[in-house]
């Protein structure tokens, strides 16, 4: 007992110092970002499987070298959410922040937001971008449910005021609970509610239910410039001559897998099959939650084209592109792409506590890096900023420079992940 007491006595202090200097040794930022089975929910087709992500074989998707970046120091002033601020005559801007998953950590959320300077310093919308998106699972595994939601709604209506917009989403946990599955639901969070039926009531036809029918959608189609419409305007194939057909980025909590039968229309095919089955799941009599009761299923109604929504290569579950080889995601990416009409897919779910990951040159970019103190990851965003600036063209021909910056904000440095400029031709209104 006296040699196991030394032996700790030196072991702990070391591993303090080591854990404390973990930033300036690149093997723990490796480790820390190699994929982790243990905070991922599991869909439920393979609850009791072991369940795991085998990278013995090939490289893991999430690799660490793929992101490295010099980071940027912030100025007082916190991190900004574009370039310079240069404006000329007949520029077009469009600043949109996107964030992933919450996990019921009001202040942590909060700090993220304000970083990023969607919202001021009492957490109302701040007017300094035009998109903010949230890409999903603002529930579970945290006791700010209610609060976080009731913000969103906050910022929304806000946002409406001024000419912004919230892009909200739905993702796997949102999912769970509307199903009736409880695995991560903390017994503190469901007493924020008063109790197990009053929970169910507010996630089905009370006010957060109603929110996620009128607000939410499975994934979204965000439109650099206006000339291609409104937000969740469906691509036009026919549009494909045009220089701007595809300068739209796509939103999405899981991913959208190669594999997936329902990708186009793009974003309407599926988010019409969301809307579709969550009226069946908030409108059938609720079952008890699982655990401690058998899994409820989807409604005994619920088409093959719904099952494969919530199914593990649907948008809510899919981890592809987060956890394949580089490889086999950057040879994949293209033909989704071009489905889709975007060219960037951006999505959470699938967490790396250091950073967001940037994958294939910027066309895949996944922003879960676990913000909520359930994971303690990193606090972080991404920024989009897009300009199109009038230049000379030749005989008459009207011409422009398209400029894409993305970067990853963090609370004391920013990366830069893609900074992207085309010429283009065309008459944009």
């Amino acid at each position: 007992m006296p040699r196991l007491v030394s032996f700790l006595a030196i072991l702990v202090p070391v591993l303090a110092v080591l854990y404390a200097c973990r930033s300036f040794i690149p093997v723990f930022d490796l480790v820390a970002s190699l994929p982790l089975t243990w905070p991922l929910a599991v869909h439920p087709d393979f609850e009791n499987v072991q369940h795991g992500y085998d990278d013995s074989s090939e490289t893991s998707g999430q690799n660490v070298f793929d992101t490295i970046q010099q980071p940027i120091k912030h100025n007082e002033h916190g991190p900004s959410t574009g370039g310079a601020e240069v404006h000329v005559e007949g520029q077009f801007t469009r600043k949109i922040v996107a964030v992933g998953d919450l996990h019921g950590d009001l202040p942590n959320a909060q700090q993220v937001l304000q970083m990023a300077r969607v919202v001021d310093e009492d957490g109302n919308w701040s007017g300094e971008v035009d998109f903010f998106v949230q890409t999903g699972d603002i529930i579970d595994r945290g006791d700010d449910t209610i609060k976080l939601y009731a913000w969103m709604d906050q910022l929304r209506e806000q946002a409406q005021a001024v000419g912004g917009t919230v892009l909200s989403h739905l993702g796997n946990h949102e999912w769970m609970n509307a199903i009736g599955d409880w695995r991560y639901v903390h017994p503190s969070e469901v007493k924020t509610f008063g109790s197990v039926p009053a929970r169910q009531k507010m996630l089905s036809t009370g006010k957060i239910g109603r929110a996620w029918a009128a607000n939410y959608t499975t994934t979204s189609r965000l439109p650099l410039h206006p000339s291609l419409g409104p937000p969740n305007t469906d691509y036009d194939p026919s549009l494909m001559g045009s220089s701007l057909s595809h300068a739209a980025i796509s939103f999405v909590h899981g991913g959208l897998a190669p594999t997936y039968p329902d990708l186009t229309p793009f974003p309407s095919r599926i988010n019409a099959l969301s809307t579709s089955l969550l009226r069946k799941l908030q409108h059938r009599v609720q079952p008890p939650p699982h655990p401690p009761n058998p899994y409820p299923g989807l409604p005994h109604d619920a088409t093959q084209a719904e099952h494969r929504l919530y199914g593990s290569d649907g948008p809510l579950w899919y981890r592809g592109w987060a956890l394949d080889p580089e490889q086999k995601v950057c040879k994949e990416v293209d033909a989704v792409l071009q489905k889709t009409g975007t060219r960037r897919m951006v999505m959470g779910h699938t967490p790396d506590f250091q950073k967001i990951v940037s994958r294939c040159g910027g066309k895949v970019i996944i922003i879960d890096t676990g913000i909520s103190h359930a994971y303690g990851g990193a606090l972080s965003a991404l920024s989009v900023t897009y300009t199109l600036t009038p230049s000379k063209g030749v005989d008459g021909e009207k011409k422009w420079h398209e400029k894409e910056i993305v970067k990853a904000l963090y609370v004391d440095h920013e990366v830069l992940l893609a900074d992207d400029e085309r010429e283009v031709v065309g008459d944009f209104v």
